[in-house]
């Protein structure tokens, strides 16, 4: 959905390309990452809404199936036990579109993040 856009400049921007349902969706996930990281700030880096807190903090997406995730691949290590019934790979997971967001994973993973990405100061 995203090729042949325009440079994004915004998270907001990046939600509003995409349909009602899937929106819902994008604002629950930023909704989850902006209450356990107040601190970190929002921006578009990939072309993919991003939070930022000393480094990359996570990335997530949307797709035609799937809502895509990137907390880097320790935040993927540190869950692999939690994210098995999804797809996965070592920096990414993915979320069926079709499904409920799974909003306390994404809270711990999140959470995960923020302390790890608090120690590189």
């Amino acid at each position: 959905m995203r090729s042949g856009r325009k440079k994004l400049t915004s998270i907001d921007e990046y939600i509003d390309m995409f349909p009602g349902d899937v929106r819902e969706k994008l604002l629950q996930i930023r909704k989850v990452i902006s209450e356990q990281a107040p601190q970190a700030q929002e921006k578009i880096s990939y072309q993919m809404p991003t939070f930022y807190l000393n480094g990359n903090l996570v990335h997530f997406a949307a797709y035609a199936k799937h809502i895509g995730f990137y907390p880097s691949s320790s935040g993927i290590k540190a869950f692999e036990h939690k994210l098995a019934k999804y797809k996965f790979s070592k920096g990414a997971v993915q979320f069926p579109i079709d499904d409920p967001l799974p909003v306390v994973l994404i809270r711990q993973i999140v959470r995960f993040r923020v302390a790890e990405n608090l120690k590189k100061e």
